[in-house]
């Protein structure tokens, strides 16, 4: 009998027979490839990540981040598109959100504009007309021309799927729309098509790279989270955070990163209403280098911790469990 490992093929290997080979975007087409890409971009990323892009730029799907609020989703998106250098385009959900600031809407106030424009011309049309149904026929040949292209408004969704040659479409916080958004939004994941009564369905140029955010608030359905790829992005290592740290703050001594990663982790720890985000630590790391900190010292903690968290009681609460903090800091 034939090995069974004589049967397998790598997948991603590029050949003729392999459709998942060719992408669209080249600079994708490796994981290996991705993690040196990002990180030149300032976006350590670790190898599932990496995996995950690869996957998706193969396979054409979505990916549905989740995670807690600054670990990166947002600017996951923002990377790949600097990566494979084509056009972000970023929709940011919130409730009540509809498919008339997502998808499209008409430029009514140029409708109106060109209908003043054309007034005598409407009255050639009608010139000669006999009874209110000759002329409503006559003017009926002539409004088609007000629901064309020409006064089309392409909101985010349908502005990726215009873009020549693909692009990256980030979908901010799905969690904070509706469940009827969410709905409308199937169509556009499964097919990367838009159905517009008057003009017809709409497909895309090329198919974007599509990054959806979750933040946890709400449950997704099931049939948006069948359209994606999942990926969930906790708060990293302190071996990675300190990797992200130096990455975004070199002017910053290495001891004294580790020694800020290792009190940030501390201080997660706590039961607080927001835990720091990776963001929040470089913005502290930022403002030790413009403080010409040498250490982490308690004062300097207490004086900067407004930096690091953003509500009162979460401050209290910090300088409350100070000594602990700074032993876990010291390692």
């Amino acid at each position: 009998m034939r090995p069974v490992v004589e049967c397998w093929s790598d997948p991603f290997k590029p050949n003729r027979e392999n459709p998942l080979s060719n992408t669209h975007y080249p600079a994708l087409s490796g994981i290996d490839a991705i993690q040196q890409a990002f990180e030149s971009a300032g976006y350590i990323c670790t190898t599932r990540i990496a995996t995950v892009v690869r996957l998706a730029a193969a396979l054409e799907k979505p990916v549905l981040i989740e995670g807690p609020p600054g670990v990166g989703k947002t600017e996951l998106a923002k990377t790949c598109a600097m990566v494979v250098d084509r056009p972000l385009v970023r929709l940011q959900c919130y409730e009540g959100l509809d498919e008339s600031k997502a998808l499209y809407e008409w430029k009514y106030g140029k409708q109106l504009l060109y209908t003043q424009l054309l007034r005598e011309q409407l009255g050639d049309v009608l010139d000669g007309a006999k009874g209110l149904n000759e002329s409503m026929n006559r003017l009926h040949q002539f409004s088609d021309v007000f629901y064309s292209e020409a006064f089309l408004e392409s909101r985010p969704l349908l502005k990726a799927m215009e873009e020549d040659n693909g692009g990256v479409l980030l979908i901010d916080e799905i969690d904070k729309a509706d469940f009827e958004f969410e709905s409308m939004l199937l169509e556009v994941l499964s097919d990367f098509q838009v159905s517009i009564p008057e003009l017809g369905t709409i497909q895309a140029h090329s198919k974007p790279l599509v990054f959806l955010t979750s933040n946890d608030t709400r449950d997704l359905s099931d049939a948006l989270k069948r359209r994606c790829l999942h990926l969930h992005i906790p708060f990293p290592s302190i071996e990675l955070e300190a990797r992200i740290v130096a990455s975004r703050v070199p002017d910053l001594a290495q001891s004294m990163t580790d020694q800020l990663v290792r009190f940030v982790h501390a201080i997660r720890s706590l039961d607080l209403k927001k835990a720091p985000a990776i963001s929040e630590t470089v913005d502290w790391a930022k403002s030790l280098v413009l403080l010409h900190a040498k250490d982490l010292d308690g004062s300097l903690v207490q004086d900067t911790l407004n930096v690091l968290l953003k509500y009162e009681e979460d401050i209290q609460i910090a300088e409350g469990q100070l000594p602990k903090l700074m032993a876990a800091a010291a390692g």
